[in-house]
């Protein structure tokens, strides 16, 4: 079912019986990167993606997003859904969102996903990354700036043996409203540091990350994954930053194991 909450699309698919299961997508992305895990968990969960404000079919307003107002769209649609805590799952941008949600208001989830994400805020050379593409956006157009930044977000197997696929992201991703994408930069470069709370979760928590990821690299999420005390950390062989997109049925597969412990 597609519904509207604060100006954003919602979706969600199965039992509202069944556990609730908040997804959050990635940058430049949009709800449906989670399509195979929505076919999949919502056999047992009650699933719900959005478009994060500015993405997708969400409408990007001025564009002036801050990580803060990210969060609090993140808690009005579990609140105007009556979600009985749900289970929080971000990759990327998605996860820089779900890690400060659950500093704000850790008490409102139940379980706690990570995917190729990290806690650390944009350093001075990330910043002018930012910078550069809300550059080329204004200059050369949104599609420019996908065509450069996609390919880092997956492996090179992939993007060679699932071209069609690859392709279709591409056309989705470019497809994003101008004003929205350069609004989720500047809401990423200003984001703050969630590292220091790391220690304080008490919830649940699986890092997932991928063995090509060129983002957020193995050896960075396992630096987040020690500092979390109640943590599993599973890296996916072959997969880059995308692994719900890359490896659906692994990915699907880790989050039920963990989820059934």
């Amino acid at each position: 079912m597609s519904i509207k909450i604060n100006n954003l699309s919602v979706f969600t698919t199965g039992e509202k019986k069944n556990i609730p299961f908040v997804l959050v997508h990635g940058f430049p992305f949009d709800h449906s990167m989670w399509d195979e895990q929505v076919k999949e968990l919502s056999k047992q969960y009650y699933c719900i993606t959005y478009d994060i404000r500015g993405m997708g079919e969400s409408s990007a307003g001025d564009g002036q997003f801050t990580m803060e107002s990210f969060v609090d769209d993140l808690e009005i649609i579990v609140d105007e859904l009556e979600l009985e805590k749900p289970v929080l799952c971000g990759l990327s941008m998605g996860g820089y969102i779900s890690l400060r949600a659950v500093e704000r208001m850790e008490a409102k989830f139940s379980t706690l996903i990570l995917c190729d994400t990290k806690s650390d805020p944009d350093n001075s050379e990330g910043k002018l990354k930012r910078a550069a593409g809300i550059k080329m956006i204004n200059e050369k157009g949104v599609e420019k700036f996908v065509r450069q930044f996609v390919p880092n977000c997956f492996s090179e197997n992939f993007m060679a043996d699932h071209k069609e696929e690859y392709k279709n992201v591409i056309n989705r991703s470019q497809r994003n409203s101008p004003t929205g994408v350069k609004g989720c930069l500047l809401a990423m470069a200003g984001r703050t540091d969630t590292t220091p709370f790391l220690q304080k979760i008490s919830i649940p928590t699986l890092i997932i990350c991928g063995e090509k990821d060129k983002l957020t690299p193995p050896a960075v999420m396992k630096l987040m994954a020690d500092n979390i005390i109640n943590s599993e950390f599973i890296i996916v062989s072959g997969a880059g930053h995308m692994i719900p997109i890359e490896s659906p049925y692994i990915f699907n597969q880790t989050i039920k194991d963990f989820l059934m412990r």
